[in-house]
């Protein structure tokens, strides 16, 4: 299968900027847990944290949707692709 290193740079960039930014919110959460900070505080955080995990699912799955699948060659058949599709679309579902 074709891993990450053969996409655009744009698009490795997009994904690097996204997990900098949960990153940040992650830092973010932690200083919040420090400061002792109010619970419902806490949890818009997390809650924010979980909407930008599932944008970098999403977005993991068109880039693999749009570059990896494009390279039939790397797998062991069409049906061994197509499974493997199917298996990260249900992954990213969890």
């Amino acid at each position: 299968m074709t891993g990450i290193q053969s996409l655009p740079d744009t698009d490795r960039a997009k994904i690097i900027n996204r997990l900098k930014r949960i990153e940040g919110q992650a830092r973010g959460l932690q200083a919040m847990i420090d400061e002792n900070r109010d619970c419902v505080q806490i949890l818009d955080q997390i809650a924010s944290m979980k909407a930008a995990i599932n944008g970098l699912s999403g977005q993991m799955l068109e880039v693999y949707a749009l570059h990896c699948l494009r390279h039939p060659d790397q797998f062991a058949s069409a049906e061994d692709a197509v499974a493997q599709a199917v298996q990260a679309v249900v992954r990213a579902g969890r």
